[in-house]
């Protein structure tokens, strides 16, 4: 249904706020209408929080998550072990397993999924770097913490193809997460399970 608004101001905001995955028209023109009962410097701070968002944010030089310095915390935490590597698709998977606190390595964030039916390859994803380290750091395992969908496991299966050939156990997790899932929907205690239990990757 279309919002007949009569500020041009406001409807410019409420096409912004729509354009979120998941605010529909309606629920944006909401969320406008408050932040305008708002204090403007509450407001001004809620702007600048976004500006200061596109204009600082890195990836960290080593794993590849996004963080406000080159070198993120994770990697640069000496208590982690550096000898076993779990590969995630993102920042959320990143998110989901340390909050399992079940997990000690460092991580490596390809930045998406082979998926053809969106345009994406082996060639849009931080790829390289990961062949790289499964041959020349002293890696002993390399975790595919990737999501249990078609997409997920064509990555798996291409990531096996590449550095199989090297001196490193390749493990998946168990399939506590749902086939068809996403892993960061995934509970926890699933997650954590999953992570525990993971088993040596098997080409299909």
């Amino acid at each position: 249904m279309e919002l007949h608004i009569p500020s041009r101001y406001i409807q410019n905001a409420v096409e912004q706020m729509a354009s979120l995955p998941g605010v529909g028209k309606k629920t944006a023109l909401r969320l406008v209408l408050d932040l305008l009962k708002r204090d403007p410097k509450n407001v001004e701070k809620f702007a600048q929080s976004f500006l200061d968002l596109i204009n600082n944010i890195k990836k960290c030089e080593s794993c590849g998550v996004i963080a406000d310095n080159t070198i993120c915390n994770i990697c640069l935490n000496p208590k982690r072990d550096r000898n076993l590597l779990c590969v995630v698709e993102d920042l959320r998977d990143v998110l989901a397993i340390e909050a399992t606190e079940s997990f000690n390595g460092i991580y490596h964030v390809l930045g998406g999924i082979i998926s053809p039916m969106d345009g994406i390859g082996p060639g849009d994803l931080n790829m390289e770097s990961l062949i790289e380290k499964a041959e020349t750091r002293n890696i002993k395992e390399i975790i595919l913490a990737l999501s249990a969908t078609m997409e997920g496991d064509t990555t798996n299966f291409f990531i096996y193809k590449k550095i199989g050939k090297f001196d490193v156990q390749i493990s998946t997790l168990s399939r506590g997460v749902a086939v068809g899932s996403e892993l960061h929907y995934a509970d926890e205690v699933t997650l954590s399970r999953s992570i525990l239990n993971r088993m040596p990757y098997q080409q299909k």
